[in-house]
């Protein structure tokens, strides 16, 4: 007694569940004899039909409830769920049983309960990961959608999750596969930078109804993904396993406490049900083998924020397996065991069989004949834009956080670092977050969350250039400027504007400024006039601005930014006033017997041509390369159903179900208002009180803006709508329409098809809708219309010659896919969500399109940050220049070499990522191999010592050793190590290396 209540007594003063301050010497002694990976396994029966319970929960970051609410088990009138209480619950289950297993996916949540340990519970969890009975899988800060991604994100969440997982558990925290078991379809790109990131296996919940039936029916449920059509095999190789039950349990096994199935009951009462249990488990068991190629299956025995109370878990599954073990003696051959995904995967590598292949992705994916889950391309596309943006200005931050040193992190500004925003827009790749599907309440919480992390990161950018200017100004960030709303330029006489260029490329970007002044002058650094021009702010605008900011005017310029640094412009209000200015806007109306005029606007490059009667785009004529392509475009909508005879599945969140396959025009025709000057020429398109846009020709760029503003959509006539801008054209494409995958490698679409089985086609337009995250095209044996994205939309040609965009949805049904509400979207005034954004239209022929549409389409990804300032601060430090034009590197990268990454790692090292941005065979200049130096590159800071990494920067490249699998086909080459030489960096097409480098900086300038 007195032992048991010393025990009792150590486990209060650790701070630790009761009982378990005895478990962790107990811990101990199995972290020592065991070891975590593949050699911590558990031993199998290779004359038996294994079967792998694999412990989990899924935990989404943000759906029903915010983060915090999840964490913390709050709000559970909305849904029962409390992490910390899980991994509360699993910990001690785990230590009391050196047989048991769990796996915990989502880092953001781990993170969390990690920081409220005691340094006794937080060694006993280092044990259970040692021995490979706490599995991390996937490992990312959380499990990202696949849809409406870009790729530099998904590798920077994946990346924040993964080193924290290495620095808390060194190698034995590196997961060794990933795990995508919720996210609604899989992209052929993330496949290939798991691939990249080491990851020996990928395990994926939902695919398409039809496609799962087949490969069932041939045994292909598990297979090898060839990734990428540009890296050499196996680099982008994955071997993808589908699992039987999404990532639930088989029906009746579910024991959680939110569940209603039996418990197992081995006692002597009139309950005991082992006999009908255990007949039941051996008939699933060999049912879901036939499915399978080999003596091991697996079966997921969680779900969605399941194990609060393990005890219910683990003590039914010791039951499960202790008793159907049992019937080995009367001749089963069925073997139960406690497993993790990586176990699993094991055990196939070493059936040593061949595998098919995978080429095409896993979209759109359908889980009945009328439920495409093509709506969440769009859902919420305000949130999808403001993501994006966050993304553009997290690099930023990242950036000069390295650029100026510690003193972005401490200086006049503030005390901060980019770790905010970092950890922000991880949350946002949740599968639940930039996908639109979470409640109204959550999203709120998501962009609130993101806009912490813009707070934080402008005290960043802000003490960063005031070091590097030299001066210690007012910085502004003007984070309105899309509805022409800045107080600084609208009031002040004289500003100054800093143009920072995150790209390794020098870039063109054409600056719009809220003003009221009618004359103004812009000087360069060395004082040069600038061309510009003052132009009236648009009646949409204002519409859509309403009580916020009250400029009358645009400044229109084109600023020159140099490559990883920015150019000061200085700006001036003139005296006196243009009498022609209000004359700018031209209203444009169709006189009778002109039927056949067109009215068009040109620059240099292009001519865009307008129906005099209609309004609508006609025609548009490149220039340079002599082609003339008859386009029309209009804004259309189509009637979201709320079910129907064939089907009572509603469009929602997540679903788009149109109710006609025809949609209709939001209007015939637009009103037309027309502005020209030097620098842009626009045509103003008026199609309704709430769809409006901008045609757009800027001198000098070879593509037509489109700014397209549209909400609130309308819902008092009953209809929920989904609003798509349709192309036009002549073009002969055969069913054939490109999208990009996640914004790198292009994927041919048709319609109507399928490359891995023969499609039943229910719903001729939602299902041949493709996520299209920044371009889609069509193209004949001649000619290539293009357009760009500002934003992940869904897109598609539902005939041929077409092209179209869903840029908003406002919806009155829920689709039943659990998030409980329909998509209405209040906005800032609560009656209805209006969105503005914009659509890059590019015309070229079809074999030397590639090079400047990728090159187009990464500068509006990556685009110039503004920040501006009234002028005259102190100087930073005393004697140092003013610079007013500022570059980071020596020269330019190559055009087909992308700076991928420039951020603060660690305090002594810092993360580099060199990207070739072609395919093989894109371009004949793009698709060459390219070196950099990389010793020569940076002009801020010497670079001191060098490793280089895998492309989570989670192991060294040199370190990384995957499992090798057997292809039917393609079989694939090994890859020869190669020793580092930072001067000499070797990129092959689509290639991404990634660097830890240890740096010095360089003093800045002083006068004298």
């Amino acid at each position: 007694m007195t032992a048991a209540l010393a025990a009792t007594g150590g486990a209060a003063k650790m701070g630790l569940p009761l009982g378990l301050g005895f478990l962790v010497g107990a811990a101990v002694v199995w972290g020592a004899t065991a070891t975590c990976g593949y050699q911590s396994c558990p031993v199998t029966k290779p004359d038996m039909l294994n079967v792998h319970l694999i412990p989990h929960t899924h935990d989404d970051v943000g759906w029903l409830k915010t983060v915090d609410q999840y964490f913390f088990g709050v709000r559970n009138d909305i849904q029962h769920a409390g992490v910390q209480y899980i991994l509360d619950s699993v910990i001690p289950q785990l230590l009391a049983d050196p047989s048991k297993r769990f796996i915990y996916v989502e880092v953001a949540f781990f993170a969390r309960w990690w920081g409220l340990q005691t340094e006794d519970m937080r060694q006993a969890v280092q044990q259970l990961v040692a021995a490979g009975r706490l599995e991390f899988v996937n490992g990312g800060w959380c499990m990202n959608d696949e849809a409406a991604v870009h790729y530099s994100a998904v590798i920077d969440q994946m990346s924040l999750g993964l080193h924290f997982l290495r620095e808390t558990f060194g190698d034995c925290g590196r997961p060794r596969v990933a795990w995508h078991i919720d996210p609604f379809g899989h992209s052929r790109e993330q496949a290939s930078l798991f691939a990249q990131m080491g990851y020996d296996g990928f395990f994926v919940g939902r695919i398409d109804y039809q496609d799962k039936a087949q490969r069932e029916a041939l045994r292909e449920m598990e297979q090898l993904w060839r990734a990428s059509g540009s890296l050499d095999p196996p680099v982008a190789d994955l071997f993808t396993g589908v699992l039987p039950n999404g990532y639930n349990p088989p029906v009746s096994l579910c024991w959680d406490q939110i569940c209603s199935d039996n418990p197992i009951v081995d006692d002597d009462s009139d309950e005991n049900n082992v006999e009908s249990l255990v007949a039941y488990f051996l008939g699933t068991a060999a049912a879901q083998a036939k499915h399978y190629r080999t003596n091991h299956i697996v079966m997921t025995m969680g779900s969605d924020f399941q194990y609060e109370n393990a005890l219910l878990w683990y003590k039914n599954m010791d039951k499960l397996i202790k008793h159907v073990n049992a019937q080995q003696l009367s001749g089963s051959r069925i073997n139960v065991l406690y497993s993790t995904p990586s176990c699993y995967l094991w055990e196939l590598n070493k059936a040593n069989i061949s595998w098919s292949v995978k080429y095409d992705d896993f979209f759109p994916y359908a889980d009945g004949p009328h439920q495409f889950w093509t709506g969440y391309f769009t859902s919420r596309p305000a949130l999808k834009r403001y993501e994006r943006l966050s993304n553009n200005f997290l690099q930023v931050c990242n950036q000069l956080e390295v650029l100026a040193g510690t003193q972005a992190n401490t200086g006049p500004y503030g005390d901060a670092n980019s770790s905010v925003l970092r950890q922000a827009m991880g949350v946002a790749q949740h599968h639940d977050a930039v996908s639109g599907t979470a409640k109204q309440h959550v999203t709120n919480d998501y962009a609130k969350q993101l806009s912490i992390g813009w707070d934080a990161c402008q005290i960043v950018v802000s003490n960063a250039l005031a070091s590097i200017v030299g001066s210690k100004e007012n910085f502004i960030y003007c984070t309105y400027l899309n509805i022409s709303v800045c107080p600084l330029t609208e009031i002040a006489q004289t500003f100054m504007v800093i143009v920072y260029n995150p790209l390794a490329r020098p870039v063109d970007w054409n600056i719009r400024l809220p003003v009221n002044g009618s004359h103004y002058s812009v000087s360069a650094p060395g004082g040069q006039a600038v061309m510009n021009e003052v132009i009236p702010v648009s009646s949409f605008t204002r519409a859509v601005r309403r009580d916020r900011g009250d400029a009358v005017n645009e400044l229109v310029f084109q600023a020159s930014a140099p490559p990883l640094g920015y150019i000061t412009y200085s700006i001036s209000r003139l005296p006196g006033r243009d009498p022609a200015h209000s004359k700018l806007l031209q209203r444009l109306q169709h006189q009778p017997g002109t039927e056949h005029l067109s009215w068009a606007i040109q620059n240099e490059h292009l001519r865009v041509l307008f129906d005099s009667r209609t309004g609508l785009l006609k025609e548009i004529q490149s220039l340079d390369k002599n082609i003339s392509l008859p386009v029309s475009q209009n804004f259309f909508w189509y009637n979201a159903s709320i079910g129907n005879l064939d089907s009572s599945q509603a469009s929602g969140a997540y679903i788009f179900r149109p109710n006609n396959f025809e949609p209709f025009p939001i209007a015939q025709g637009a009103k037309l208002y027309h502005v020209k000057t030097q620098v842009v020429e626009e045509l103003y398109q008026n199609f309704s009180d709430w769809c409006s846009q901008v045609v757009r020709l800027y001198a000098g760029q070879p593509y037509v803006e489109l700014e397209w503003t549209v909400g609130p959509i309308p819902i008092r006539d009953g209809l929920g709508k989904e609003v798509i801008s349709r192309f036009e054209t002549n073009l002969q494409t055969a069913g054939r329409f490109y999208t990009d995958s996640n914004g790198r490698e292009i994927l041919e679409r048709r319609r109507n098809y399928r490359a891995t089985w023969n499609l039943s086609q229910t719903e001729p337009v939602a299902g041949n809708y493709y996520p299209v995250n920044s371009r889609v095209y069509i193209k004949d044996q001649k000619v290539q219309l293009t357009v760009l994205t500002d934003r992940s939309q869904g897109g598609s040609s539902v005939f041929d010659g077409s092209l179209e965009l869903m840029v908003h949805r406002r919806l009155l049904r829920d689709d039943s896919r659990g998030v409980g509400e329909p998509l209405l979207e209040p906005g800032d005034y609560h009656d209805g969500l209006v969105v503005r954004g914009r659509h890059l239209i590019l015309l070229d022929t079809a074999e030397s399109s590639a090079e400047q549409h990728r090159l187009w389409a990464q500068q509006e990804f990556m685009a110039p940050q503004l920040v501006l300032a009234p002028g005259g601060g102190p100087p930073y430090q005393p004697g140092q220049d003013n610079l007013k034009e500022f570059s980071a590197l020596h020269h330019a990268l190559p055009s087909n070499i992308h700076l991928l990454t420039l951020a603060q790692w660690e305090p002594d090292s810092i993360l580099i990522r060199l990207e070739h941005q072609f395919e093989r065979g894109e371009s004949v200049n793009g698709s060459m191999p390219a070196v950099v130096n990389l010793l020569n590159l940076f002009s801020s800071f010497n670079i001191i010592a060098v490793q280089e990494m895998n492309l989570a920067a989670n192991q060294k490249r040199e370190d990384m050793s995957r499992l090798v699998w057997q292809p039917a086909e393609g079989a694939a080459r090994q890859r020869s190590g190669s020793s580092l030489d930072p001067a000499h960096i070797t990129l092959q097409p689509m290639e991404i290396r990634t660097f830890l480098a240890h740096i010095q900086h360089k003093r800045p300038r002083r006068e004298g």
